[in-house]
């Protein structure tokens, strides 16, 4: 093929592009039409000159990854990935954003292959990135071997001006740069527009400057439809090996359109369908028919797959080479890359089921780290700058940084938002089981990322301790008291708040055999006692296998047992309670028995698992006969009514805390064996008549 005949292919295969863009942002009559089109040639550039992929085959493991983190522009990866050779038909194009869809408005992770994460809100892919590439890093280092390099590949993320304003993109590109991941790249869409129009009215910040002042390699292209200058770009990109770099793309959206290109009437809504052919005759398009593509542009995007194809049989002759030499290593790398735990993995876990005297369960948490840890090589964990408060340090572990790659502790520093995300783009690359630790309170500053992590189904585990106003002396601006029930409005959010030792080994072992979504405990500063569980009478109440787990804190499988019983006959009183308020029920129960009521104490450690057991399970443990329920957690009250029934009472803390040592807060706060005890006693009173 001679060079005109590329020259004008290309643009064919471009043009592309735009034309699915534009038209399946019309036919949905919603979208975002003007990125994809001023994207078009670096997307070309990425996915048929430099990706090293295989539409054939989306999971292969050393695969470059490629986050389109400005998410609605989600038409230029649809576009990418239909045309070149993915999994992903014309009628998914033409069903854009319609129920039943997997080209949702945003990409979705899982919903078509070649999507590698979820990028909704702006700033997550960037963050997300920086995880694909630490977890790159940390793999070559473990299984690469001289003349035997398996892992080997480059992370790409197309980002915003909305992205990089984001502070969680602050935060992410800051440890990027600490950690000289070189095989980072980012590219930055200077289009300097957003949805109320120039960049002018909401910021002056030279993003280069600032990368720079982050530490990475920055280089810059003037026109966005130089291919030679992208090409050459991404080469300059792929080179530098101690820094990540960004490279600065200045564009024009809706590049091509005679009214409406380089203004804000691009960004989020359809051109219109007169635009749309305006468009198409201003590129000098062969076709106005919806959704047309030349044949001669289809054929050139086909080579995409076949080059895949090559890139991925070379790799596989390498990992064989690889097998045989190392087969050992072989064999936990594709173990680890499909997420599974090794044989015996929990075999260092201390045996705290007969736990006795008292330590927080953060404590009680930081000795069972340790015993996974010795088990289970990919377990990496790190924390916002608080691991000595979290007990979230492996001992004996080397630092995650530059000088030692393979490392298992990460600092993330004072960056709650950028951990989260972090997180996810590790779990996601896949190799590295990561934890996370923080206080509880903090935990809001990395929702977003905990609520894609539930979204996008993946393992993540939350370690956050100071979960109440046990925290003390630091004051109300650090005492959680809304997170618990805020948290667990957060779909398949799995909550563990364990009340001791015992309970605290069974959450990490829940943590860490989940796979289909993430986990966080929520863990106490203060100490508390480890609980005598004691027989109960609905062990051989007949409720089928499992009943027997109601005393033992290895309930917590099924969020929520029979933790002490009533004495000789069924109870008249419950009493429910989570974590350290769990020892408070407990005392209040000692107390009741002696005046003559029949009480029961229930652990409901998870609600989340509580709520998934079958009817008869949940009414053995809660016997709907019994109206007298009390419930006590030293945070909100919303939404324990689902558990102690319009007739109950919930002990809690409805307003914020205090700056006090902890034993005079509870006091304070009436989160007392007295105020249980009282509230037990009227609610017996009232239910007997």
């Amino acid at each position: 093929m001679n060079t005109e005949t590329r020259t004008s292919v290309e643009q064919l295969a471009i043009d592309a592009i735009r034309v699915l863009s534009m038209d399946a942002v019309q036919k949905a009559n919603s979208g975002h039409p003007g990125t994809p089109m001023a994207l078009a040639p670096v997307g070309y550039a990425l996915f048929h000159r430099h990706l090293a992929h295989d539409p054939g085959d989306p999971g292969w493991l050393d695969r470059d990854r490629f986050v389109l983190s400005v998410g609605h522009a989600s038409m230029l990866l649809y576009s990418l990935l239909h045309l070149s050779g993915y999994e992903v038909g014309e009628e998914d194009i033409r069903n854009f954003r319609q129920w039943g869809s997997p080209t949702a408005g945003h990409p979705e992770f899982g919903h078509l292959p070649g999507i590698e994460t979820t990028t909704g809100p702006l700033g997550q892919g960037v963050a997300n990135s920086v995880g694909f590439a630490l977890a790159e890093r940390w793999l070559a280092d473990r299984y690469n071997r001289p003349g035997h390099e398996i892992v080997d590949h480059f992370t790409f993320a197309l980002c915003s001006d909305g992205d990089v304003m984001e502070g969680v993109s602050h935060e992410a590109a800051a440890i990027a740069g600490h950690q000289k991941l070189g095989k980072l790249i980012w590219i930055f869409d200077d289009n300097r527009i957003t949805i109320e129009g120039s960049t002018e009215l909401s910021t002056s910040t030279d993003q280069a400057r600032r990368f720079e002042a982050y530490g990475w390699h920055v280089v810059h292209v003037e026109d966005g439809n130089d291919l030679d200058a992208i090409d050459g770009a991404i080469r300059e990109a792929k080179a530098e090996a101690e820094r990540p770099s960004l490279v600065v793309l200045r564009t024009t959206i809706a590049f091509g359109s005679p009214g409406k290109a380089g203004t804000a009437a691009s960004h989020g809504a359809p051109l219109g369908t007169e635009e749309v052919e305006a468009t198409k005759k201003n590129l000098g398009y062969p076709s106005l028919e919806p959704f047309w593509v030349d044949d001669d542009a289809r054929e050139h995007w086909a080579e995409c797959r076949t080059k895949g194809a090559e890139l991925r049989r070379v790799w596989q002759e390498r990992f064989a080479a690889y097998r045989a030499a190392h087969p050992e290593s072989a064999a936990e790398y594709e173990r680890v890359m499909r997420g599974e735990l090794p044989e015996g993995w929990d075999s260092a876990v201390p045996d705290l089921s007969t736990q006795e005297g008292s330590d927080a369960t953060r404590g009680w948490s930081g000795r069972i780290i340790q015993g996974l840890a010795a088990g289970i090589p990919n377990l990496v964990g790190g924390s916002a700058d608080l691991g000595g408060s979290n007990k979230t340090d492996i001992e004996g572990a080397d630092s995650l940084l530059p000088t030692s790659p393979g490392g298992r502790v990460v600092h993330y520093g004072v960056r709650e938002h950028a951990m989260g995300s972090i997180m996810n783009g590790m779990l996601l690359h896949g190799g590295i089981r990561p934890y996370g630790g923080t206080f509880l309170i903090f935990s809001e500053y990395m929702r977003p990322a905990v609520r894609l992590a539930a979204l996008m189904g993946q393992p993540a585990i939350y370690v956050w301790s100071h979960d109440s106003i046990g925290l003390g002396e630091d004051g109300p601006t650090h005492q959680p008291i809304e997170q618990l029930a805020s948290l667990r409005s957060i779909p398949d959010l799995l909550d563990l708040r364990p009340c001791d030792g015992p309970e605290t080994e069974v959450a990490w072992r829940v943590a860490i055999g989940r796979t289909d979504g993430p986990s966080f405990l929520a863990l106490s500063r203060q100490k508390v006692p480890a609980l005598a569980r004691a027989g109960s009478a609905a062990e051989s109440s007949g409720v089928g296998a499992g009943a027997g787990m109601l005393a033992s804190a290895e309930g917590l499988q099924r969020g929520g047992y029979v933790l002490a019983d009533a004495s000789n006959e069924d109870p008249r009183v419950i009493l429910i309670a989570s974590g350290t308020e769990v020892a408070l029920a407990v005392e209040a129960r000692a107390r009741l028995e002696a005046e003559g009521v029949p009480t029961r104490v229930v652990s409901l450690p998870s609600w989340y698992l509580f709520a998934r057991q079958e009817r008869r399970y949940r009414d053995a443990v809660l016997p709907p006969a019994v109206e007298a329920r009390v419930s006590i957690e030293a945070g909100s009250t919303f939404g324990w009514r689902r558990w102690v029934g319009d007739g109950g009472r919930s002990i809690g803390i409805d307003r914020f805390g205090a700056s006090a040592p902890a034993e005079v807060l509870f006091e304070e706060f009436g989160i007392t064996v007295d105020a249980v005890v009282d509230a037990a006693r009227g609610l017996t009173r009232a239910v007997e008549g």
